[in-house]
């Protein structure tokens, strides 16, 4: 079946048990704004990482997490700014403490809703930014009746703020978007060499089930095939430098590989300008014009990617 045959088909959210007392909340197919969220329920307490795009979806979340828990969640963590793990947040705060890191609160503040702007034809509904009320610099250790859950800022990759959520115990792995699983990575806002730099650390860790940002739930694997892409788009980005065509012209005669079947394949556009750009010396994380990168992503694609949220 082909990206646009899966993408006919609409998803149906499900809650996949992937240790006792965890859960994975998966979104189908995982692309544009279809992320996963996690729930942790445990001698009387629940915690949930984080949310969903928009208002119809975090009500699901909510409806989905009551039938599994025996309250509403205390404790609410976002792995980072990006609306589609956070938008949500409004429909918890009545009874959660929000928990992020301290720059991607900053980056919520700052960007607001504008992501609904991208895609003006999506049903958000009524919407606010709830800002984390609880961020941390470096590590931050939870505790969900008997379960640990470690808070971990690595970066920059995938953005400035990223947090993965560690349980050691159980050796699962909430990655946020440092992951995905059957969907391209992305780096926009981040760094490709942090986000390799990330996975490196991930795999220190030793965990025996990942649950991405978006896609379906797996293990170890998920870091190969994120530091394969990564490593091949380097690659693109040298020769590219080397024959002086733009981040837009090399993604257009790129061949991925094994990585051509990942969704959301037109994120190598703003992939190859973040690798351009710390090929020239720029630091991890400098911001870059988002505006115009997804710009030509659009271009690249031949017009708007789909997004179902």
């Amino acid at each position: 079946m082909n990206g646009n045959a899966r993408r006919a088909v609409e998803p149906i959210p499900r809650l996949q048990e992937v240790a006792e007392n965890v859960f994975a909340y998966v979104q189908p197919d995982g692309g544009w704004c279809l992320n996963n969220a996690g729930v942790i329920v445990a001698d009387g307490q629940c915690a949930l990482v984080d949310t969903a795009a928009t208002e119809t979806r975090a009500l699901a979340l909510k409806e989905a997490v009551a039938r599994i828990a025996p309250g509403p969640p205390r404790l609410v963590v976002n792995t980072h700014s990006h609306g589609d793990h956070t938008f949500g947040n409004h429909l918890f705060a009545d009874d959660a403490v929000i928990v992020a890191h301290e720059r991607a609160r900053t980056e919520m503040d700052a960007v607001g809703l504008h992501l609904t702007g991208l895609w003006p034809d999506v049903h958000w509904g009524d919407l606010k930014v709830e800002l984390p009320a609880l961020t941390f610099r470096d590590r931050l250790t939870l505790r969900i009746g008997g379960v640990r859950a470690d808070l971990i800022h690595l970066g920059p990759a995938h953005t400035t703020g990223d947090t993965v959520v560690w349980l050691p115990e159980q050796r699962v792995l909430f990655t946020g978007d440092l992951v995905m699983s059957g969907a391209t990575p992305f780096c926009l806002m981040g760094s490709v060499s942090g986000s390799l730099e990330a996975v490196r650390r991930l795999r220190e860790l030793g965990p025996r089930t990942v649950v991405a940002g978006h896609g379906p739930v797996g293990g170890p694997e998920l870091l190969d095939v994120t530091e394969g892409y990564l490593r091949r788009v380097q690659e693109l980005a040298a020769r590219g430098i080397a024959a002086g065509l733009t981040p837009l012209e090399t993604a257009r005669g790129a061949d991925l590989g094994a990585y051509a079947g990942l969704l959301d394949a037109e994120r190598l556009v703003p992939n190859l300008h973040r690798a351009y750009a710390e090929a020239a010396g720029a630091p991890p994380g400098q911001p870059l014009d988002v505006g115009r990168l997804f710009s030509e992503m659009v271009e690249y694609h031949g017009g708007l990617p789909v997004c179902r949220a």
